[in-house]
């Protein structure tokens, strides 16, 4: 088994990519997101961390957070998170794992932002996610998406994402 090593500095801003067990599309319903914004909230309470972005496609989600400049532990609060969304959707019986119901794929991908350029690219890809999926013409038109948010505060116009966004060839985004 490879020996995985995660970048852990406290107080950094991070990117991820959550997928559910075999890509099924347990986040497809407005019931199942709010479920886990449930959850998230839940975590956030316990586990304080910022929430800069965040996307929920049928199959999988990005996020971007910032943690507390003492803390480290995106691990911990994403297992909080899929547990918690395991017991509220109601998940009768638990998998051999036992805290997520064989929901999640085991491992989550993380990546480190690493400067103010990476921060605006791994926005962007976030944000344009439904598009490339194919979910949506716009990027705007997908409910769960912290780009209405974004919008709202200024930092993207309503017509953002017409097109795709020039991303840069060295970053990787975990899906």
């Amino acid at each position: 088994m490879p020996n995985y090593r995660r970048a852990r500095i406290a107080g950094a801003t991070y990117f991820f990519t959550v997928v559910t067990a075999r890509r099924r599309g347990l986040l497809a319903t407005a019931d199942a997101v709010a479920t886990l914004r449930r959850s998230v909230v839940e975590v956030q309470r316990q586990m304080p961390f910022t929430i800069d972005a965040w996307v929920v496609l049928p199959e999988h989600m990005h996020a971007i957070w910032t943690l507390p400049v003492d803390d480290s532990d995106f691990s911990t609060r994403w297992g909080r998170i899929k547990a918690g969304f395991t017991r509220h959707a109601g998940v009768a019986h638990l998998s051999a794992s036992g805290r997520d119901g064989g929901l999640w794929q085991p491992r989550f991908w993380e990546h480190l932002i690493r400067d103010e350029a990476d921060f605006a690219a791994h926005m962007d890809y976030l944000h344009y996610n439904p598009v490339r999926h194919r979910h949506v013409v716009r990027a705007i038109d997908w409910p769960y998406s912290s780009l209405h948010r974004c919008v709202r505060d200024g930092v993207y116009a309503e017509d953002w994402g017409a097109e795709e966004p020039g991303l840069p060839a060295d970053v990787k985004f975990g899906e």
